[in-house]
């Protein structure tokens, strides 16, 4: 059962990888004022998640941790490949192909996916079908010449 008030957001990475793109949109998230849960649909992404989001800055980082480690609730972005939500996030955001599971905890949900990958593109075009079938609110965003996003849809 999905909440009809989630909205999913598609993100289409065209001139930028996952990893240029989800430090600055986690980051978007907690100045919200809302706690992020990354869903991989690979397990072995998840120590280069981690390490990642320490590091891709210089100057920050962002706080979080991996669902399989004490705390995992009390952290405000929580990497995992499991279908709970332990830290309470509002924003789900879904990699890797990713199963989005139960929406109804959400406000938001977040579809990352690679333009330039055709079963990306495949899994995103499917996706799209489902969500507007269940009458979720859905959005399209598309990178933009200078990598900032643009509303398409």
């Amino acid at each position: 059962m999905s909440n009809p008030t989630c909205e999913v957001w598609f993100y289409h990475l065209e001139r930028s990888s996952l990893d240029q793109v989800l430090p600055d949109l986690l980051d978007r998230t907690l100045k919200r004022g809302w706690r992020a849960l990354v869903r991989t649909g690979a397990a072995d992404r998840l120590d280069h998640l981690d390490g990642w989001l320490w590091s891709y800055r210089d100057e920050s980082f962002l706080p979080h941790g991996q669902a399989s480690e004490p705390f995992a609730d009390r952290q405000p972005v929580l990497i995992t490949t499991e279908q709970d939500n332990p830290n309470g996030a509002q924003a789900l955001f879904l990699i890797d192909g990713a199963e989005p599971g139960d929406l109804s905890a959400y406000e938001r949900c977040i579809v990352l996916f690679d333009g330039r990958d055709d079963a990306a593109l495949n899994d995103a075009r499917a996706r799209w079908k489902t969500f507007k079938a269940q009458g979720l609110p859905i959005s399209y965003w598309q990178q933009g010449e200078e990598r900032g996003w643009e509303k398409k849809a």
